[in-house]
């Protein structure tokens, strides 16, 4: 149980922690401890440690990549469901949203197109499981 005689000693604790917080001067013992900090040697192996030829590398002897090569183009039936399933509710909401009329055959080809490109995408997805030890990767 603390009792009022606890309190100045816990004030001049205090007072002690408050007085030698922050910059302090480096007595001679620590001047010694820091010495040894400095003079402990590497404790990474000699293979990971950094090589002082590989840090100083000029910019002409920096690897760069080659450009990747062009985005093959999709065949023309494909090319055209993505468009229905893009482009169709594009216009349909645009048409909507500034208010619009469409004529009601214009509108149903949209839907159409919309439904039709969603259904022909799912139609030509590959219907067979996938090689069990192909994880994606290509080199």
């Amino acid at each position: 149980m603390t009792g009022p005689t606890d309190k100045p000693s816990d004030d001049a604790t205090w007072r002690e922690i408050v007085a030698n917080y922050g910059e302090r001067v480096l007595g001679p013992e620590d001047d010694a401890r820091v010495t040894e900090q400095q003079t402990e040697p590497d404790p990474r192996p000699p293979e990971l440690a950094p090589r002082p030829e590989a840090m100083d590398v000029s910019a002409e002897e920096r690897f760069v990549p080659p450009p990747p090569p062009p985005r093959p183009r999709p065949p023309k039936d494909r090319l055209a469901a993505w468009l229905g399933v893009f482009v169709s509710p594009v216009i349909l909401l645009l048409a909507t949203v500034f208010r619009i009329s469409l004529p009601t055959p214009v509108a149903w080809l949209l839907i159409g197109g919309f439904l039709g490109g969603f259904g022909y995408l799912v139609a030509q997805m590959p219907r067979g499981p996938r090689d069990p030890f192909d994880d994606g990767a290509v080199l």
